[in-house]
């Protein structure tokens, strides 16, 4: 159906973008083609004439699409220069025929809101009437006429005196130069909820949700708004908002996750939840100052969209039977290493579905509580009133645990807790931030544990990473030269690499598997950890009672057209 638009005609942009946020069905726009085919205009106008689409959503989705701010009359934003005389330039009648409203003429620009952006023939007439170059807004045409009638058929005086008492409620226009915080916290308020930064928002997380983005990272700089989404782990660029928009969106967002919006100098934490047909979707809010703004991360935690099946994790069947045989232990500790986002919380839960059953009495600890497990007690960690991994911790060992999950050592105090509470018969998940599966045993020595406590304990560390898995709808087959190899060494001829389709958002790569190392205990190991040898020493020993290194786990999932050999090298620089 796209087909019969052009594809980079203003009308045609603006029918792909509708369909690609869903804001309208491919039925419809054959409607409106058909009366443009038989009468011409333009797309918006007649979405709007023939009833196909509310014209707050045509003015929303115009301004979206060309990058053009959205104005309201219900915000103050609509309120023309008052010392420009520009009742003389732009009549009346010439106003109301062509729905248009002059804001300012300076510089050599005049500004004026439009509620189609794109009529190409009136913005040339105003470059002749007015003898400057043209900068458009965009706004609802109902908001138009009000303005319009507001600004001609008001004095002077009142004028002035309205402007002085809503401008509390205005949508800056300026630059960088603007003063953000002016206006007051009701100013804020009320931009926050005004109907276009409400959308906006809304469409943000949509379209990150849409994507399955696991970050929204909203950046402010001294000239314009960064807006990045995270996908698969790596950050990507989108569409950016309006400079002047940066502050009601992060009201907004604050308003949304019980944040205090007139706080600007320190950092914020809170959460909300947003429900996308029958799901329901967590987000994760963190907001720090910067020297242009806050800036604002929201972690989406999409419960639906996260396989917590073990065998569905991406663990080789030798490294996945290996972790089997621990988990079930009745006692000791099972440690899982990685930096930051490489999905250990993910793998600790999967443990836990397996693990978990009616005679088992499961408590974790964490930091935060990311996804909410059925039939295991879990408990949200908060310093603020002592309720800290040490102090719950304590508190474990007199509720009768089977099985205790520590989100994260990260002091002495804690790993004693969990190292002993294996001693008296426990059986202890934790996550350590380590390079790799031999180093969490000098990391827990380094910080404090006796070797004596920690060899008998030990029941396994699982190094892991995450790697982008390639597109299958548009991944290559091809042979690698000795160039392309340099030292690598596969078992296979022909290898798969990325190039990019719609499906995969031209990236070449759609969703994420895990590689993997896996040092189990054994009698030799626990001599070297009682002995406390080199890190070195024991990666040679681990090696030698079969651990797979997550370089060897990568090139296996290479071999196999899972992923690519260069995403591969990029995660684990062939350690």
């Amino acid at each position: 159906m796209m087909t019969r638009w052009k594809k980079d005609s203003p009308d045609g942009r603006l029918a792909s973008f509708l369909i690609d946020q869903r804001l309208i069905s491919e039925e419809q726009l054959d409607k409106a083609r058909e009366v443009l085919k038989n009468s011409g205009g333009y797309l918006s106008e007649v979405l709007v004439s023939k009833g196909l689409m509310a014209e707050d959503d045509v003015a929303f989705s115009l301004s979206q699409e060309f990058d053009v701010p959205l104005l309201s009359s219900q915000n103050g934003s609509m309120k023309p220069s008052d010392d420009q005389e520009l009742q003389k330039l732009i009549p009346k009648q010439f106003a109301l025929r062509n729905i248009i409203l002059p804001l300012t003429r300076e510089n050599g620009v005049f500004t004026c809101v439009m509620f189609n952006p794109l009529d190409v023939m009136l913005i040339d007439e105003l470059r002749k009437i007015t003898g400057c170059d043209v900068s458009t807004v965009v706004a609802t045409k109902s908001d138009i006429l009000r303005a319009i009638e507001e600004f001609y058929d008001t004095t002077v005086l009142s004028r002035k005196y309205y402007h002085q008492q809503h401008a509390i409620n205005s949508l800056e226009l300026g630059g960088p130069d603007a003063r953000e915080d002016s206006g007051g916290l009701e100013g804020i308020v009320a931009r926050a909820k005004a109907a276009p930064v409400v959308k906006l928002v809304d469409l943000m997380l949509w379209q990150a949700i849409d994507k399955r983005a696991s970050d929204i990272h909203i950046e402010p700089f001294e000239d314009h708004v960064s807006l990045r989404y995270r996908i698969d782990g790596k950050l990507y660029e989108m569409s950016s908002p309006a400079k002047h928009l940066h502050l009601p969106m992060v009201s907004r967002i604050k308003i949304l996750s019980g944040l205090d919006i007139a706080e600007k100098r320190l950092p914020q934490d809170g959460t909300f939840m947003v429900k996308l047909k029958d799901r329901a979707i967590d987000l994760r809010v963190s907001v720090i100052p910067t020297i242009y703004g806050e800036k604002v991360v929201l972690r989406i935690l999409d419960r639906t969209g996260v396989v917590l099946e073990l065998g569905e994790m991406g663990f080789e069947e030798e490294d996945l039977a290996r972790l089997r045989s621990v988990i079930f232990s009745p006692y000791g500790v099972v440690f899982l290493t990685g930096p930051t986002g490489s999905g250990k919380s993910t793998t600790l839960y999967a443990i836990l579905q397996e693990i978990k059953s009616s005679e088992k009495n499961i408590i974790t600890v964490e930091d935060p509580v990311e996804y909410r497990l059925s039939g295991i007690n879990q408990v949200q960690v908060k310093p603020e009133i002592g309720l800290t991994f040490a102090s719950a911790l304590r508190s474990f060992l007199r509720q009768d645990p089977d099985i205790m999950l520590v989100g994260e050592v990260r002091d002495l105090e804690t790993a004693e807790i969990c190292v002993r509470s294996a001693l008296t018969g426990h059986l202890v998940l934790s996550t350590l931030h380590t390079n790799d599966a031999p180093s969490a045993v000098t990391r827990l020595i380094d910080i404090g544990i006796e070797p004596f406590l920690l060899a008998p304990t030990l029941l396994a560390v699982v190094g892991q990473r995450l790697v982008r898995k390639l597109c299958p709808e548009c991944r290559e087959e091809y042979k690698p030269t000795t160039k392309d190899l340099g030292s690598v060494k596969l078992n296979a001829e022909t290898i798969y690499r990325a190039t990019g389709c719609p499906a995969c958002n031209n990236t070449g790569y759609r969703g994420r598997t895990l590689i993997a190392e896996i040092m189990s205990s054994s009698e030799d190991l626990k001599s070297l950890i009682t002995h406390n040898v080199s890190y070195q020493n024991m990666r040679e020993l681990a090696r030698r009672l079969g651990m797979n290194t997550l370089y060897e786990s990568g090139l296996k999932k290479v071999e196999r057209g899972i992923t690519s050999l260069e995403e591969v090298m990029s995660v684990t620089f062939g350690i």
